[in-house]
């Protein structure tokens, strides 16, 4: 469990760059952001700092699409040393999984998940903010950096099958199709990009197995020398995944492999804008979603195996998280 989220450098000046692309210095933007000149020295910010930058940026600039601007511009160095190994990986689905290995290095503040169907695979993006209420623009600003990157490292653009936003549209409808070129919804259940499965597993060009290692290894150490700068524990979040099953673990249970007592506990989520519950609720959505896109399961065994007595209450969550029941979300995400 993270105690201190925190955002690299790297993509704190992709916002800065865009914003200075734009018209707006970076001395005006850290005083509408109420940030201190002095934080562009440090290494890495508070999650609430570059959430303070963005709402500033969309102040300054007054750009409706500032977001898709900004992750349509980001380069190697937005990423931090991550850009390394994207470029040797073997396909963009192997990049992809990099990431989501090393998202840390990057930023604490979302992570993404894989969610594959017959014919596509949703590349989702899941927010984490601090005390601060996230721009909307940063969630558009990392979509349209998946697009942006996935050109880079194969040499030619994206199109994804269909792209969705959990928010409301912010800008242009031409801004969205400037930078996806596909159908895009909004008001959905999750945000994310529908992928075609030949694109993502089509091999890069610049495919290199020795190198892929060597970085592998390489942001290895540096997510590791990041952890210990900040008390490193068991991940929360990954420990109730290998602990779900027919009996739900329990909040004195996760104490435990976290090596705190049960206040303390509650208090650091507390902290981090987070409950027990909450995030237990969280781990079986991803779960469930996970399950019932691979269709290998009944819904009912799925229920039973998220610790649901009932399969009713199994499909009223479930319709709770997507708006719709998991037959139906099932059918729809067949590919």
């Amino acid at each position: 469990m993270t105690l201190e989220a925190t955002v690299s450098m790297g993509w704190v000046n992709t916002v800065i760059d865009a914003a200075e692309r734009l018209g707006v210095d970076v001395e005006t933007l850290l005083s509408a952001a109420g940030i201190s000149t002095e934080a562009l020295s440090w290494e890495r910010w508070p999650i609430d700092h570059i959430t303070r930058l963005w709402h500033g940026a969309e102040r300054c600039t007054g750009d409706s699409g500032f977001g898709l601007k900004a992750g349509a511009g980001v380069r190697p160095a937005s990423i931090d040393v991550v850009s390394f190994a994207l470029q040797s990986a073997a396909t963009l689905r192997d990049a992809i999984m990099m990431v989501q290995k090393y998202q840390r290095l990057i930023s604490d503040g979302g992570r993404f998940q894989m969610l594959p169907g017959h014919r596509g695979t949703w590349i989702v993006y899941h927010p984490r903010q601090g005390h601060l209420v996230f721009s909307p623009h940063q969630l558009e600003a990392v979509l349209a950096a998946v697009i942006t990157f996935s050109g880079w490292l194969t040499g030619a653009c994206l199109n994804p099958i269909k792209v969705q936003f959990s928010q409301v549209r912010l800008g242009p409808e031409a801004g969205y199709q400037a930078i996806f070129d596909c159908p895009v919804e909004f008001e959905q259940a999750f945000s994310g990009l529908l992928v075609d499965n030949a694109e993502l597993d089509k091999p890069l060009p610049r495919a290199d197995s020795g190198l892929a290692q060597v970085h592998d290894q390489f942001s290895a150490g540096r997510l590791a020398a990041l952890g210990m700068q900040h008390a490193p524990r068991p991940d929360l979040r990954q420990w109730l995944m290998t602990q779900m099953s027919q009996t739900l673990p329990r909040r004195r249970d996760a104490a435990r492999a976290l090596g705190v007592s049960e206040r303390t506990l509650a208090r650091r989520l507390q902290a981090e804008g987070q409950t027990f519950n909450n995030l237990l609720d969280d781990v079986r959505k991803e779960l469930a979603l996970q399950a019932v896109t691979r269709q290998q399961q009944s819904l009912a065994d799925i229920a039973q195996s998220l610790g649901y007595a009932e399969a009713s209450t199994f499909y009223r969550a479930f319709h709770r998280w997507t708006g719709m029941p998991p037959a139906r979300w099932r059918r729809e995400n067949a590919g």
